[in-house]
Protein backbone atom coordinates (compact mmCIF):
# COMPACT_ATOMS: atom_id res chain seq x y z
CA UNK A 1 0.00 0.00 0.00
CA UNK A 2 1.57 3.56 -0.98
CA UNK A 3 2.04 6.01 2.10
CA UNK A 4 -0.24 8.85 1.96
CA UNK A 5 0.98 11.84 0.46
CA UNK A 6 3.54 13.72 2.35
CA UNK A 7 1.77 17.53 3.44
CA UNK A 8 3.50 20.84 3.09
CA UNK A 9 3.44 24.27 3.94
CA UNK A 10 4.52 27.58 2.46
CA UNK A 11 3.55 30.45 4.32
CA UNK A 12 2.85 33.72 2.69
CA UNK A 13 2.63 36.02 5.62
CA UNK A 14 5.67 36.51 8.48
CA UNK A 15 3.04 38.46 10.61
CA UNK A 16 -0.39 39.55 10.02
CA UNK A 17 -1.34 42.49 8.60
CA UNK A 18 -3.89 44.76 10.08
CA UNK A 19 -6.04 47.67 9.21
CA UNK A 20 -8.72 49.80 10.48
CA UNK A 21 -11.24 47.67 7.92
CA UNK A 22 -10.19 44.05 8.86
CA UNK A 23 -7.02 42.07 9.14
CA UNK A 24 -5.62 38.84 7.43
CA UNK A 25 -3.89 36.67 10.18
CA UNK A 26 -2.26 34.08 8.33
CA UNK A 27 -2.14 33.52 4.20
CA UNK A 28 -0.77 30.41 2.54
CA UNK A 29 -0.51 27.33 0.92
CA UNK A 30 -0.81 23.80 2.13
CA UNK A 31 -0.57 20.98 0.27
CA UNK A 32 -2.10 17.45 1.12
CA UNK A 33 -3.58 18.32 3.85
CA UNK A 34 -4.91 15.29 6.18
CA UNK A 35 -8.64 16.69 6.84
CA UNK A 36 -11.31 17.55 9.39
CA UNK A 37 -13.00 14.25 10.35
CA UNK A 38 -16.94 15.02 9.82
CA UNK A 39 -17.26 13.24 13.48
CA UNK A 40 -14.87 15.84 15.20
CA UNK A 41 -15.97 19.12 13.68
CA UNK A 42 -13.97 21.72 14.69
CA UNK A 43 -15.02 25.57 15.57
CA UNK A 44 -12.87 28.80 14.32
CA UNK A 45 -13.43 32.28 15.73
CA UNK A 46 -12.34 33.91 12.48
CA UNK A 47 -13.40 33.92 9.02
CA UNK A 48 -11.09 31.64 6.80
CA UNK A 49 -11.13 31.49 2.83
CA UNK A 50 -9.73 28.15 1.50
CA UNK A 51 -9.81 27.81 -2.09
CA UNK A 52 -9.44 24.05 -3.39
CA UNK A 53 -6.83 24.10 -6.05
CA UNK A 54 -5.89 20.43 -6.60
CA UNK A 55 -7.83 17.48 -5.97
CA UNK A 56 -11.17 16.05 -4.85
CA UNK A 57 -13.01 16.43 -1.13
CA UNK A 58 -15.64 17.21 0.84
CA UNK A 59 -17.59 19.95 2.81
CA UNK A 60 -19.47 19.43 5.99
CA UNK A 61 -21.06 21.61 9.04
CA UNK A 62 -23.04 21.82 11.94
CA UNK A 63 -25.93 23.08 10.14
CA UNK A 64 -26.10 20.57 8.03
CA UNK A 65 -24.74 21.74 4.70
CA UNK A 66 -22.86 18.82 2.77
CA UNK A 67 -20.87 19.67 -0.74
CA UNK A 68 -18.80 17.56 -2.63
CA UNK A 69 -15.87 19.48 -3.69
CA UNK A 70 -13.82 19.92 -6.90
CA UNK A 71 -10.98 22.34 -7.78
CA UNK A 72 -12.07 26.08 -7.99
CA UNK A 73 -14.67 25.64 -5.56
CA UNK A 74 -13.95 27.99 -2.24
CA UNK A 75 -15.03 27.14 1.05
CA UNK A 76 -15.98 30.14 3.53
CA UNK A 77 -15.58 29.20 6.98
CA UNK A 78 -17.72 31.51 8.88
CA UNK A 79 -16.55 32.20 13.26
CA UNK A 80 -18.44 30.49 15.30
CA UNK A 81 -19.66 27.35 12.61
CA UNK A 82 -18.59 23.37 13.29
CA UNK A 83 -17.33 22.52 10.26
CA UNK A 84 -15.17 20.10 8.35
CA UNK A 85 -13.17 20.01 5.43
CA UNK A 86 -10.58 17.82 3.34
CA UNK A 87 -9.61 15.49 0.53
CA UNK A 88 -11.26 12.43 -0.49
CA UNK A 89 -9.78 9.08 1.70
CA UNK A 90 -6.51 8.64 0.01
CA UNK A 91 -6.47 11.61 -2.20
CA UNK A 92 -4.03 14.35 -3.04
CA UNK A 93 -5.20 17.82 -2.11
CA UNK A 94 -3.61 21.34 -2.24
CA UNK A 95 -5.37 24.54 -0.94
CA UNK A 96 -4.70 28.24 -0.64
CA UNK A 97 -6.11 29.60 2.80
CA UNK A 98 -6.67 33.14 4.41
CA UNK A 99 -7.66 33.85 7.95
CA UNK A 100 -9.28 36.86 8.29
CA UNK A 101 -11.64 38.96 10.29
CA UNK A 102 -12.77 42.67 10.79
CA UNK A 103 -15.41 45.13 10.88
CA UNK A 104 -15.80 45.34 7.27
CA UNK A 105 -16.18 41.55 7.35
CA UNK A 106 -18.81 41.72 9.93
CA UNK A 107 -20.77 44.13 8.32
CA UNK A 108 -20.86 41.99 4.55
CA UNK A 109 -21.96 38.96 7.30
CA UNK A 110 -24.94 40.55 8.40
CA UNK A 111 -26.02 42.09 5.25
CA UNK A 112 -25.76 38.87 3.53
CA UNK A 113 -22.90 39.28 1.14
CA UNK A 114 -21.01 36.46 3.05
CA UNK A 115 -24.02 33.83 3.42
CA UNK A 116 -23.25 31.34 6.03
CA UNK A 117 -26.03 28.97 4.30
CA UNK A 118 -23.78 28.89 1.38
CA UNK A 119 -20.47 28.64 2.58
CA UNK A 120 -19.16 27.00 -0.97
CA UNK A 121 -19.04 29.19 -3.65
CA UNK A 122 -18.82 27.85 -7.22
CA UNK A 123 -15.84 29.15 -9.34
CA UNK A 124 -13.95 27.38 -11.70
CA UNK A 125 -11.04 28.19 -12.90
CA UNK A 126 -8.73 27.79 -9.59
CA UNK A 127 -5.33 29.04 -11.80
CA UNK A 128 -6.92 31.94 -12.17
CA UNK A 129 -7.97 32.44 -8.41
CA UNK A 130 -5.10 31.33 -7.30
CA UNK A 131 -2.97 33.79 -9.36
CA UNK A 132 -5.80 36.61 -7.61
CA UNK A 133 -4.91 35.50 -4.02
CA UNK A 134 -1.08 35.33 -4.84
CA UNK A 135 -1.11 38.66 -5.31
CA UNK A 136 -2.88 40.54 -1.97
CA UNK A 137 0.76 39.74 -0.17
CA UNK A 138 2.69 39.33 -3.10
CA UNK A 139 2.10 42.37 -5.06
CA UNK A 140 4.36 44.35 -3.19
CA UNK A 141 6.61 44.19 0.06
CA UNK A 142 4.73 44.01 2.87
CA UNK A 143 6.59 46.12 5.47
CA UNK A 144 5.96 50.02 4.22
CA UNK A 145 3.33 51.70 6.15
CA UNK A 146 0.72 51.82 3.38
CA UNK A 147 1.23 48.38 2.49
CA UNK A 148 -1.15 46.58 5.06
CA UNK A 149 -4.20 48.87 3.61
CA UNK A 150 -3.26 47.90 -0.03
CA UNK A 151 -3.10 44.23 0.56
CA UNK A 152 -6.51 44.45 2.46
CA UNK A 153 -8.18 46.33 -0.51
CA UNK A 154 -6.79 43.47 -3.27
CA UNK A 155 -8.29 40.90 -0.48
CA UNK A 156 -11.48 42.68 -0.52
CA UNK A 157 -11.86 43.13 -4.11
CA UNK A 158 -11.20 39.23 -4.83
CA UNK A 159 -13.34 38.51 -2.35
CA UNK A 160 -16.23 40.43 -4.06
CA UNK A 161 -15.77 39.12 -7.62
CA UNK A 162 -15.24 35.44 -5.74
CA UNK A 163 -19.23 36.13 -4.38
CA UNK A 164 -20.05 37.72 -7.49
CA UNK A 165 -18.78 35.14 -10.08
CA UNK A 166 -20.73 32.26 -7.90
CA UNK A 167 -23.82 34.49 -7.57
CA UNK A 168 -23.76 34.79 -11.94
CA UNK A 169 -22.40 30.81 -12.22
CA UNK A 170 -26.01 29.71 -9.76
CA UNK A 171 -28.28 32.29 -11.89
CA UNK A 172 -26.87 30.83 -15.29
CA UNK A 173 -27.34 27.11 -14.05
CA UNK A 174 -30.83 27.59 -12.25
CA UNK A 175 -32.35 29.62 -15.19
CA UNK A 176 -33.71 29.21 -18.71
CA UNK A 177 -32.83 31.06 -21.46
CA UNK A 178 -36.63 32.73 -21.60
CA UNK A 179 -35.89 34.69 -18.37
CA UNK A 180 -31.97 35.96 -19.08
CA UNK A 181 -34.16 37.52 -22.47
CA UNK A 182 -37.04 38.62 -19.97
CA UNK A 183 -34.73 40.58 -18.08
CA UNK A 184 -32.78 42.03 -20.84
CA UNK A 185 -36.04 43.08 -22.33
CA UNK A 186 -37.46 44.61 -19.14
CA UNK A 187 -34.28 45.98 -17.43
CA UNK A 188 -32.83 48.21 -20.55
CA UNK A 189 -34.37 50.98 -22.89
CA UNK A 190 -34.21 50.00 -26.37
CA UNK A 191 -34.27 52.02 -29.72
CA UNK A 192 -37.92 51.80 -29.43
CA UNK A 193 -38.31 52.57 -25.62
CA UNK A 194 -39.28 50.11 -22.79
CA UNK A 195 -40.95 46.96 -23.81
CA UNK A 196 -43.66 46.43 -21.77
CA UNK A 197 -44.43 42.68 -19.17
CA UNK A 198 -46.90 41.58 -21.91
CA UNK A 199 -44.39 42.32 -24.77
CA UNK A 200 -41.19 39.94 -22.92
CA UNK A 201 -44.08 37.59 -22.47
CA UNK A 202 -44.65 37.25 -26.28
CA UNK A 203 -41.50 38.06 -27.34
CA UNK A 204 -40.07 34.83 -24.80
CA UNK A 205 -43.27 32.23 -25.82
CA UNK A 206 -44.98 32.07 -22.92
CA UNK A 207 -48.09 33.84 -22.02
CA UNK A 208 -48.19 36.50 -20.14
CA UNK A 209 -50.10 34.63 -16.52
CA UNK A 210 -47.64 31.90 -17.30
CA UNK A 211 -44.66 34.26 -17.75
CA UNK A 212 -45.89 36.37 -15.19
CA UNK A 213 -45.91 33.58 -12.24
CA UNK A 214 -42.73 31.91 -13.62
CA UNK A 215 -41.15 35.22 -13.34
CA UNK A 216 -41.95 36.28 -9.91
CA UNK A 217 -40.94 32.53 -8.80
CA UNK A 218 -37.55 32.37 -10.03
CA UNK A 219 -37.08 36.34 -9.51
CA UNK A 220 -39.00 37.34 -5.84
CA UNK A 221 -40.53 39.99 -7.97
CA UNK A 222 -43.38 40.52 -10.50
CA UNK A 223 -42.21 41.51 -14.07
CA UNK A 224 -43.67 44.89 -13.58
CA UNK A 225 -42.29 45.70 -10.06
CA UNK A 226 -38.63 44.24 -11.44
CA UNK A 227 -39.34 46.89 -14.62
CA UNK A 228 -40.18 49.45 -12.38
CA UNK A 229 -37.03 49.13 -9.95
CA UNK A 230 -34.77 49.38 -13.40
CA UNK A 231 -36.65 52.15 -15.22
CA UNK A 232 -36.23 53.92 -11.97
CA UNK A 233 -32.61 53.02 -11.42
CA UNK A 234 -32.16 54.11 -15.26
CA UNK A 235 -33.55 57.72 -13.80
CA UNK A 236 -31.00 58.26 -10.87
CA UNK A 237 -28.26 57.75 -13.81
CA UNK A 238 -30.04 60.21 -15.74
CA UNK A 239 -30.27 62.87 -13.33
CA UNK A 240 -26.77 62.63 -11.88
CA UNK A 241 -25.35 63.01 -15.83
CA UNK A 242 -27.40 66.19 -16.37
CA UNK A 243 -28.15 65.59 -19.64
CA UNK A 244 -31.76 65.65 -19.84
CA UNK A 245 -34.50 67.73 -18.16
CA UNK A 246 -36.72 66.06 -15.64
CA UNK A 247 -39.75 66.33 -17.79
CA UNK A 248 -37.23 64.48 -20.49
CA UNK A 249 -36.51 61.41 -18.72
CA UNK A 250 -40.64 61.16 -17.45
CA UNK A 251 -41.07 60.85 -21.23
CA UNK A 252 -38.51 58.63 -21.73
CA UNK A 253 -39.81 56.53 -19.30
CA UNK A 254 -43.35 56.63 -20.46
CA UNK A 255 -44.99 58.56 -17.30
CA UNK A 256 -47.70 60.78 -18.59
CA UNK A 257 -46.34 63.95 -16.82
CA UNK A 258 -43.59 65.00 -14.30
CA UNK A 259 -46.21 64.82 -11.42
CA UNK A 260 -46.75 60.62 -11.68
CA UNK A 261 -42.95 60.38 -12.37
CA UNK A 262 -41.94 62.40 -8.87
CA UNK A 263 -44.36 60.27 -7.25
CA UNK A 264 -42.75 57.25 -8.25
CA UNK A 265 -39.34 58.06 -8.27
CA UNK A 266 -40.42 59.60 -4.57
CA UNK A 267 -41.99 55.57 -3.45
CA UNK A 268 -39.25 53.61 -5.04
CA UNK A 269 -35.84 55.88 -4.28
CA UNK A 270 -37.11 57.90 -0.87
CA UNK A 271 -36.31 61.22 -2.63
CA UNK A 272 -38.44 63.81 -4.81
CA UNK A 273 -36.25 63.64 -8.65
CA UNK A 274 -35.75 67.25 -7.40
CA UNK A 275 -34.07 66.40 -4.01
CA UNK A 276 -32.39 63.63 -5.08
CA UNK A 277 -30.38 66.18 -8.17
CA UNK A 278 -29.51 68.75 -4.94
CA UNK A 279 -27.46 65.47 -3.34
CA UNK A 280 -26.23 64.14 -6.14
CA UNK A 281 -25.02 67.21 -7.93
CA UNK A 282 -25.33 70.07 -5.17
CA UNK A 283 -27.83 71.96 -7.10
Amino acid sequence: MPPPPKYRAQPWLQSPLRTPVGEIELAGLLLNVPGINPADMRILRRFTLVLMVEGRGYYRDGRGTSYELVPGDVVLVFPEIAHAYGPVRGGEWTQIYFVFDGPQFQLWRAQGLLDPARPVLRLGSPDYWRRRLQDVVKGEPLHTAGAPLRAMGRFLQVVTEMIATDAENVRQAGRDAWLEKSLRLLGERGSGGWATPQDAATQVGLNYENFRKRFAELTGESPGRYQKRRRLEWACAAIYHGESSLKEIADSLGFCDVFHFSKAFKQEIGFTPSDYRRRVRGR
